[in-house]
């Protein structure tokens, strides 16, 4: 039993990097996919919608499998499992993040930007003074709800071979003809969610008050 938690805390530590990895590239990549998504630019916009359509209208498992073989026949490149998740998961999340900013950034009112027009604002200013703020607190929340789903979809990384949480404890579990290491990852998923629940209830209590 000490080898197998040692084993799923090694495990543990993969699963961390791929959603630690995910966030910091999914997060601003999100934004500018969402600024694509309300450009003016009808062949900008469209495109963008294009892909957003195709990361969430197909299963990450199969975006993960994707861009683990498809290189290779397409360019003779190979990427390594680790570094295909880490694609496919950053895509994915990015087109679901953007359609959380989006959401946020179309619920200022028109009225804003003329006040901050009249006020001599430029647009950046207007951005990180006026709209950033406002876009934070209308969003943080289903932020939350992502980032949770996002700590579960790892497992899916053991799909390509990745030697995260849960395929350490599938493997760990065929061996011993026992679903208990399949319990013991389950309690793995929910602390760390639990952990991130309660980081997003605690900012959201403090981005509220102002």
């Amino acid at each position: 039993m000490g080898t197998l938690l040692v084993q799923m805390l090694d495990a543990t530590l993969v699963s961390l990097k791929i959603f630690a990895l995910t966030l910091v590239f999914a997060m601003p990549f999100g934004f500018v996919v969402a600024k694509g998504r309300m450009s003016k630019i009808k062949v900008v916009s469209g495109l963008v919608n294009v892909y957003i359509m195709i990361m969430r209208g197909t299963p990450l498992i199969l975006q993960l499998i994707f861009f683990y073989f498809a290189p290779y026949y397409i360019f003779k490149v190979s990427f390594d499992r680790f570094t295909a998740c880490i694609f496919a998961f950053v895509l994915n999340y990015s087109a679901y993040f953007a359609e959380i900013y989006r959401s946020g950034l179309q619920a200022i009112p028109i009225g804003q930007h003329e006040a901050c027009y009249v006020l001599g604002l430029n647009r950046w200013d207007e951005f990180i003074q006026v709209k950033l703020p406002q876009v934070i607190r209308i969003v943080w929340p289903s932020l939350g709800n992502e980032v949770i789903t996002l700590v579960k979809d790892t497992a899916l990384a053991q799909t390509i071979g990745v030697a995260e949480l849960f395929r350490v404890a599938q493997n760990a579990s065929a061996r011993q003809f026992s679903t208990m290491p399949i319990f013991i990852a389950g309690v793995f998923y929910f602390i760390m969610n639990a952990v991130v629940s309660k980081f997003f209830d605690f900012t959201e209590k403090k981005i509220s008050r102002y």
